[in-house]
């Protein structure tokens, strides 16, 4: 059949009958907002995650701005985010009124680069007024970052760590899971993320109690006692339960759906490695693959892959095809501290191919025969 690039279908016709009752329970009991379905996912998730709180809220961005907020991060604040990663995880800075920095990454395994953040801090601490607060560490396509080696600085310079767990929820480091790696962490279920709901979702995770009870207040449109004291400036941020409800039905599959990408990733990696750059996953981990992403040699070559994969029908897609610094969105909200050669190399050079649990063999034959058909 047709190679689809994640394949939502399948995995419901697999699973229709939970999903389905699931899904029937909340509309027999028509608490669409804020019903007990969202607690239960709460509860579900931080136990999973081996964290004491977790906040569900309406999105992966919203989680990320709720975090700063937290925090009170503002006017006259830096914060460090990767400069190889989605518009959300810098938009929430100049979101608060702080400055994004942004930092290049590793070119193996696409997250942060240590060295390349610890320049970035000298450098504001040196040439600018602004007060280093945050580091954004996103675990990029699946994979945690290098968090011994971020939290040595964080500590060093006093910074608070905020995880992006966006594409990792299901990832690990040893026994550690990902969203227990940053003093706050947070995560998405938009419906192409490991695990995804049927619409937006997000949520956002601490062992901090006073945190969490900000992050609750702030969810809510800064929430008192109930939702008519309003005791700071929040958000309207709730996911909704029939979210919860998918959400809570495919934490039942979850494990053996990473078990299967992990199967697929191998699959990949067998067949082209070597004649492509294939996934860099570093030891004692576990990447949640929410993608499978080559390298090629140049954007010359990348263009003929992506038309011959075309050709035959088959999806692939780029992430991401313009470094941070240079969206025009940021022109003049940010300080350019050190320059991102590798972000810009890999912007060039990146490809995502179709990937998902419920990929067959053939399949992946047929995307890496047009690939090695193109480039042998």
């Amino acid at each position: 059949g047709r190679v689809e690039f994640r394949d939502l279908k399948t995995q419901y016709l697999r699973h229709k009958e939970h999903m389905d009752s699931s899904i029937q329970d909340v509309l027999f009991g028509t608490h669409f907002i804020s019903g007990p379905q969202v607690t239960q996912l709460e509860e579900r998730l931080s136990e999973f995650v081996g964290v004491k709180h977790c906040i569900a809220c309406a999105n992966g961005t919203d989680a990320l701005q709720l975090a700063l907020m937290a925090w009170e991060i503002g006017v006259g604040d830096a914060v460090f985010v990767p400069d190889f990663t989605f518009f959300s995880s810098g938009e929430v800075v100049p979101l608060v009124g702080a400055v994004p920095v942004f930092v290049d990454v590793d070119p193996l395994t696409f997250n942060i680069n240590s060295e390349s953040l610890e320049n970035a801090i000298a450098y504001v601490l040196h040439h600018t007024k602004l007060k280093p607060r945050v580091v954004v560490a996103v675990d990029l396509f699946g994979q945690p970052a290098e968090y011994d080696k971020i939290r040595t600085i964080t500590e060093r310079y006093g910074l608070l760590l905020l995880e992006d767990a966006a594409q990792s929820f299901g990832g690990r480091i040893g026994e550690r899971k990902t969203c227990s790696l940053g003093d706050i962490s947070t995560t998405s279920f938009f419906p192409a993320k490991p695990l995804g709901c049927y619409g937006d979702g997000g949520a956002v995770f601490t062992d901090h109690d006073e945190w969490a009870d900000r992050l609750r207040s702030l969810h809510v449109h800064g929430k008192g006692g109930d939702k008519y004291d309003n005791i700071r400036i929040g958000l309207n941020s709730r996911l909704d339960t029939l979210q919860a409800a998918v959400l809570l039905a495919k934490m039942d599959f979850f494990e053996e759906e990473l078990a299967a990408c992990e199967q697929v990733a191998e699959r990949y990696t067998r067949r082209l490695e070597g004649a492509v750059q294939t996934p860099h996953i570093l030891e004692n981990r576990q990447s949640a693959w929410a993608q499978y992403v080559i390298c090629l040699k140049d954007a010359e070559e990348r263009g003929r892959v992506i038309a011959n994969l075309q050709a035959a029908g088959i999806p692939s897609a780029v992430y991401y095809k313009k470094p941070m610094h240079r969206q025009a969105a940021f022109a003049g909200k940010q300080v350019e501290a050190v320059s991102c050669l590798e972000t810009v190399s890999l912007c060039e050079r990146c490809l995502a191919l179709p990937f998902h649990p419920y990929m067959e063999e053939e399949q992946i034959e047929a995307v890496c025969g047009r690939i090695l058909g193109e480039i042998g």
